[in-house]
């Protein structure tokens, strides 16, 4: 079985991880003008049509950029992102400003928004050493930060999150809503690993702790993984089966699970009682695997 297309996996660019020790990368790169950026705000990139906004360095030169990131190229062209001082208007009205869940565009461009906004969101929340307290500093083109106390570096995280379609002996779909979610919202059990787990373990505890169901460890079948920068996991997708199907919620984490046939699910949304999980999503890519076919429009 082949594993999932999913979104946010696509890149035509070469990261180029080689030239980030180069102290000068970033300053030699702004004075050439073949160089694009693209600009972030918050966790939104700008776009222009159907495109991200890629703009040469004298076109950015005038915004508040709190920070610079190098990207990588691709066909001779070096990337940049500029993380921006909550000055996006200031862009130019000609600029929208989109955020991952509905960006549609070429590779190139999805492979360097994911990365832009996975590492600006690791920038944003570690700019302090986790070891004394002292602020940071950026390094290496944006890829390390550290500290001028202890000398210390500190490197972009991902934490890695199990996310899975739970089937039982009659081939039902496990379903379940968060209590934050509105109340005709569903998706698959989803929770992160935890130290010294596997992946295929993470998915048996998370589904014992959620909803109370055994899943046989001899049934989970890895189908894929997908970035999810927002802000810094990778969640990584199986399939798996349940050897018991009596719910038992966990109520902080769940509001309501419940057991779904193909037939139950399709009538469900296509009358509009149930909504599935967005099209960028893995759990969306998950259930459409089991229904064979799209989950709605």
């Amino acid at each position: 079985m082949h594993p999932l297309d999913l979104p946010f996996v696509r890149s035509a660019h070469d990261r180029a991880a080689h030239r980030r020790t180069d102290p000068r990368l970033v300053d030699d790169l702004l004075k050439d003008p073949a160089t694009r950026l693209l600009l972030l705000d918050g966790d939104t990139v700008a776009t222009a049509g159907s495109r991200v906004a890629l703009l040469a360095p004298d076109d950015v030169a005038h915004l508040a950029v709190r920070t610079r990131l190098f990207l990588g190229e691709a066909d001779g062209v070096a990337y940049l992102a500029a993380v921006l001082d909550g000055s996006g208007s200031a862009a130019g009205p000609d600029l929208g400003w989109t955020g991952l869940r509905t960006l549609d565009v070429p590779d190139l461009d999805q492979g360097l928004a994911v990365e832009a906004i996975a590492l600006a969101q690791w920038h944003a929340s570690h700019t302090h050493c986790p070891r004394c307290g002292t602020p940071t500093e950026v390094a290496q083109a944006g890829w390390v930060r550290v500290c001028p106390a202890d000398g210390t570096h500190h490197f972009p995280r991902t934490d890695p999150a199990v996310i899975m379609a739970i089937t039982d002996a009659d081939d039902r779909l496990l379903l379940a809503r968060g209590p934050q979610w509105a109340t005709d919202r569903r998706s698959v059990l989803a929770g992160f690993v935890e130290p010294g787990e596997s992946h295929e373990q993470a998915v048996v505890r998370e589904t014992a702790e959620e909803v109370g169901v055994v899943v046989d460890p001899a049934t989970v079948e890895y189908r894929g993984s997908q970035p999810w920068p927002l802000p810094a996991s990778l969640m990584v997708g199986f399939r798996a089966r349940a050897t018991t199907t009596s719910l038992v919620r966990q109520e902080d984490e769940i509001a309501e699970a419940d057991w779904f046939t193909r037939a139950e699910l399709g009538a469900a949304i296509a009358e509009g009682r149930l909504s599935p999980p967005g099209r960028a999503s893995i759990a969306r890519a998950l259930i459409e695997e089991w229904l064979g076919g799209p989950a709605g429009a």
